[in-house]
């Protein structure tokens, strides 16, 4: 009964949004899937509680490759990250700059507050869990670099 429910709710969901991501329980192997648009490309994607596409909480987890960037940015919400595997190195600001961020290792957390400036760059293979309130929306300080728009110029 619990599962029909469960179900029932994922259909009723945002349609766009929930195909992007894959639900899994906790007790499950992570399904990833390729990272929605608001993300660059090379990044995977697993929700691991809740829905993104609600006014809710939920947690995700990101799983990006050595080098990969996500430009400065920001959240309507708060938002808090656990790292579990690899190094994210986290900047506050409107530039992406190395010498100006933080390493985040395994086991790591920290909270940014709504409308914060923040980018992040992943060094080795790297895994973050973020947790924050839906519906999942994020804004980049340059336009140059959201990939969506990208994708609307092509």
């Amino acid at each position: 009964m619990r599962s029909f429910a469960l179900a029932a709710l994922l259909l009723l969901g945002s349609a766009t949004l929930q195909a992007q991501y894959s639900t899994v329980k906790k007790t499950e192997p992570r399904k990833w899937g390729s990272a929605p648009a608001a993300f660059p490309k090379g990044a995977q994607m697993a929700v691991v509680s809740g829905d993104p596409a609600q006014p809710a909480e939920f947690t995700v987890e990101l799983m990006m490759p050595d080098g990969y960037r996500i430009p400065p940015h920001f959240h309507p919400t708060d938002e808090s990250v656990e790292v579990k595997k690899g190094t994210f190195l986290v900047g506050m600001g409107d530039t992406l700059d190395l010498t100006k961020t933080n390493a985040m290792k395994p086991g790591d957390k920290g909270k940014t507050p709504a409308e914060a400036h923040h980018y992040g760059v992943a060094k080795g293979s790297t895994v973050v869990s973020v947790t924050a309130i839906g519906p999942f929306a994020m804004t980049y300080v340059n336009l140059k670099d959201d990939p969506r728009t990208a994708q609307q110029q092509q």
